[in-house]
């Protein structure tokens, strides 16, 4: 009989994705998707043909944008009516399909793709178009270049390296991260992906520090969380950070004249709110919330930092194909980040760095090797559609008039009251909804429709509102890397709501202070207090 072999806690083949054991959808999670399906259906069918809805009843031009008004005089008012309910009826399935996971979010997409387009409310050149939305291209090419990093392992170096050099003591081992994650989420825009190469690193340093075999430490807690907390909120701080934050610049567009919010408009207001908020998760989780004792400040396994100097000398010295794959998404980097001096938007300069990487002989990676997840820009390409239909029915508009009117909001409201209740709906919503890019669907059409309605300055709500999209990681099912780093067993739920949604608090307040200065010296508020 063979002996078994050992489980070694530092080999970081251990800690590969497919070794990790898979989360079991809960008792409430099973229902949910248990009823998911007839739930939206009888959601859709209430809305569209029973239900007798006021506001939509009593739609007004005064309240609505050009295109929505020019929609109006072309069908006319009992049409417009319709498409309307039909729109809000559309959205509000999808939703309900969406929170639930009955079926593939990108499945619930293209539902919404067929609907929006057999019920009137969008044209199919509109609908279909929306696949080759330049977002959407945006975010292909991007993986394109992510893909490059990966096969030429060029990530996993640098965060080998960065550790084997500065990891010294515990709070060194963190603030490397944090420099990693940094770093990554300029180049990455795939949350998952960055969740994916560093895990491994991590699972082996909180192994050498006592954390492993079912062992929990606050280091492990705190190296764990913390680098969750950055994989996400590092993503805000760069428009190409996440794919929710390129489709909230391209909603955001028609408030800055049609043209693409910049990458330097974003990293001016959103980089120094992320590097602030990154610093104070690391105060809250090491001296407050999981504060190190002595014994959990000293390596538990001596040695055992020579493994990961083992795994970075085993990748043997860069070879040209990194040095090529680095240059490239440097000059793709720097391009982006002057996109207001030569004009050319992030979709072309993306495009001409896709194109040398898969050049034949001069490139680095062949189509084959690219990792593009098709289910995902499915989904996104839904999420368009109804982005579409939103303005186009001006339903966004519609609903915060009526809403407003209910909660007695009115053109006198101080705009900081307006501001608080927007930004906390954003951010404490993400306990609920697991969708960033549904939140950005959802709240950034309200946020312009009311900058609009009640003339505030332009993006003096929708912006704030996109910069606090990111954060999801107070729960395991907020986000994909939430999920998948709460397999490691380093914390308990209660862990990460402690740590998870002190944090959030903690950035409601500071995208208030960010409102009364930041937003206000950039010209986006006229401040909100005084």
């Amino acid at each position: 009989m063979e002996e078994q072999t050992k489980f070694d806690p530092l080999d970081m083949n251990n800690y590969r994705i497919e070794k990790l054991p898979k989360m079991q959808k809960s008792g409430l999670e099973k229902w949910m998707a248990l009823l998911g399906i007839p739930l939206a259906i009888i959601v859709f069918v209430l809305i569209y043909w029973v239900i007798d809805i006021p506001f939509l009843n009593n739609i007004s031009a005064e309240g609505l944008d050009k295109t929505a008004t020019a929609r109006l005089e072309i069908l006319g008012y009992e049409a417009f009516v319709r498409i309307n309910y039909a729109m809000l009826a559309i959205f509000a399935a999808s939703i309900v399909l969406w929170i639930t996971e009955a079926v593939p979010n990108y499945l619930t997409s293209l539902l919404v793709i067929f609907c929006v387009v057999i019920l009137g409310v969008t044209t199919e050149k509109t609908a279909f178009a929306q696949l080759g939305h330049p977002v959407m291209w945006l975010n292909i090419l991007s993986f394109v270049l992510a893909s490059m990093l990966v096969k030429t392992q060029v990530a996993k170096r640098f965060a080998l390296w960065f550790i084997v050099r500065f990891g010294k003591s515990t709070s060194w081992i963190i603030f490397s991260f944090i420099i990693i994650n940094i770093v990554l989420s300029a180049f990455i825009s795939a949350t998952t992906a960055k969740a994916a190469i560093l895990l491994p690193i991590f699972m082996v340093i909180a192994a050498i520090y006592g954390a492993e075999g079912g062992r929990r430490n606050n280091f492990g807690r705190n190296l764990v969380l913390q680098n969750l907390f950055q994989i996400n909120v590092g993503a805000s701080g760069f428009l190409t950070g996440a794919g929710s934050n390129l489709l909230a610049a391209a909603l955001m567009a028609g408030a800055v004249g049609g043209r693409i919010f910049s990458y330097q408009d974003w990293f001016v207001a959103g980089f120094p709110l992320a590097i602030t908020l990154i610093f104070i998760a690391w105060f809250v989780g090491s001296k407050l919330i999981f504060p190190l004792k002595a014994n959990e400040r000293t390596p538990q396994i001596e040695g055992g930092m020579e493994g990961l100097k083992e795994e970075l000398r085993k990748m043997g010295k860069m070879s040209f194909q990194e040095y090529k794959s680095i240059a490239i998404f440097v000059l793709v980097l720097i391009l982006w980040a002057t996109d207001k001096q030569h004009g050319i938007s992030q979709t072309t300069v993306a495009f001409a760095g896709a194109i040398v990487a898969l050049l034949p002989r001069i490139g680095i990676v062949n189509w084959n090797e690219v990792d593009i997840p098709w289910h995902l820009m499915l989904f996104s390409a839904g999420a368009y559609v109804l982005g579409v239909g939103l303005d186009s029915t001006g339903l966004a508009q519609t609903i915060v008039l009526a809403s407003f009117e209910k909660l007695g909001i009115t053109g006198t409201t101080p705009f900081w009251k307006i501001y608080l209740l927007l930004t906390s709906l954003m951010l404490f919503s993400a306990l609920i909804f697991q969708s960033k890019t549904m939140r950005t669907l959802m709240f950034i059409p309200i946020a312009l429709g009311i900058e609009q309605q009640f003339n505030f300055p332009p993006l003096s709500l929708a912006f704030p509102v996109a910069l606090l999209n990111n954060h999801v990681y107070v729960l395991p099912f907020n986000s994909k890397p939430a999920a998948l780093l709460y397999t490691t067993d380093q914390y308990s739920w209660s862990d990460t709501f402690k740590f998870g949604f002190s944090m959030m608090v903690i950035t409601w307040i500071m995208i208030i202070i960010w409102g009364e200065t930041v937003f206000k010296w950039l010209g986006y508020t006229n401040g909100l207090f005084f």
